[in-house]
């Protein structure tokens, strides 16, 4: 029988991969306008979104064993589009809506789901799929 323990209460960090770092750190720090934390060569750049960051990893560095015995992480990676879904007001999101089509990034898909919340699909340039919904959407 497994300890009691409480569930955890929120995602601290969430982690896609892609191939080209400088395309991303462009894309998420230019047209999404996230706050860059760090950027480690050509391994990672990290974002603050929220209470919550975004680490985008370069798969085929991060899959390297750790160089730092003091930092252990364990190698990792992922491989194929990932996903993640943002959060706005729908004022916001239709604001974002008009600069990511400035920006010529093609909106995928675009509806309200059944209870209302509105909902964009769209790729990063490493082709993850990103979404930006209302804050409520698993409010129903």
């Amino acid at each position: 029988m497994l300890p009691q323990a409480p569930a955890p209460q929120a995602i601290l960090e969430a982690s896609l991969y892609v191939d080209d770092l400088d395309a991303a750190e462009e894309f998420y720090a230019g047209v999404l306008g996230l706050e860059l934390i760090q950027r480690i060569g050509n391994r990672h750049v990290f974002y603050r979104c929220g209470a919550c960051v975004l680490l985008l990893f370069n798969a085929n560095e991060t899959a390297k064993p750790p160089g730092n015995p003091r930092l252990p992480v364990p190698p990792h990676g992922a491989s194929g589009p990932g996903h993640i879904c943002f959060a706005q007001t729908r004022e916001d999101l239709l604001r974002m809506r008009s600069r990511l089509l400035a920006a010529d990034v093609e909106i995928e898909a675009e509806f309200d789901w059944p209870h209302g919340v509105r909902s964009i699909y769209f790729r990063d340039p490493a082709g993850n799929s990103l979404e930006i919904s209302e804050p409520h959407l698993w409010s129903y």
